[in-house]
């Protein structure tokens, strides 16, 4: 259990903490705070700052493994496990504080599970499915999405530009075509047997 573990490990821990503030109704929250006529719940800013906390530990601890040769098996997957949790998560959440569209989650999470699907046949075949510059992409738009939605569209609501609209529609068609391009650099891991 060495650092970069254990750093992924509390941002696995983490995300109880995120999904409380999101979804849990406290009577005694202060007033929202209110700038002009942007309305955000401390909840929800609390949910954020756990979030980009959580969220960037992702780059530290591969940062720390590679560097330090730490690089194990649990880390290996734990990382991956560690992102996808947190990342379905928040969509869940933000589908249950109807603030996401549902299709636009599920499409994003069934991208996931079909990546994970393919690393594992990867490692049965003992070969290892890199991430991707699409893959890297993917991870990004969707954080900044993420963090437009649970901000109300903060600054750019002041603009009347739908940032967070824009934002989540980027991440949906990158996370779809990130999701193909990994199937077809890695179609000869799946070995279609002909019938």
């Amino acid at each position: 259990m060495n650092l970069p573990n254990r750093i992924t490990l509390a941002r696995i821990c983490l995300i109880p903490f995120l999904m409380v503030f999101l979804l849990v109704d406290f009577p005694f929250y202060p007033e929202p705070l209110q700038l002009g006529s942007l309305t955000l719940p401390y909840n929800q800013l609390i949910a954020v700052f756990i979030f980009i906390v959580a969220a960037s530990t992702d780059g530290i601890d591969g940062y720390l493994a590679r560097k330090n040769n730490m690089v194990t098996n649990l880390g290996k997957l734990l990382d991956p496990l560690a992102d996808k949790l947190l990342v379905t998560a928040v969509l869940i959440s933000l589908v249950q504080m109807g603030k996401l569209d549902s299709w636009i989650a599920v499409v994003i999470i069934s991208r996931e599970f079909a990546v994970t699907g393919l690393r594992q046949i990867a490692l049965l075949d003992g070969s290892v499915v890199a991430a991707s510059a699409w893959g890297k992409l993917k991870t990004v738009v969707q954080i900044v999405a993420i963090v437009l939605l649970l901000l109300n569209n903060f600054p750019f609501s002041y603009t009347g530009i739908h940032a967070d609209v824009i934002a989540v529609w980027a991440a949906a068609l990158i996370t779809i075509w990130s999701g193909i391009d990994y199937f077809i650099k890695n179609k000869d891991l799946l070995h279609l047997s002909k019938v």
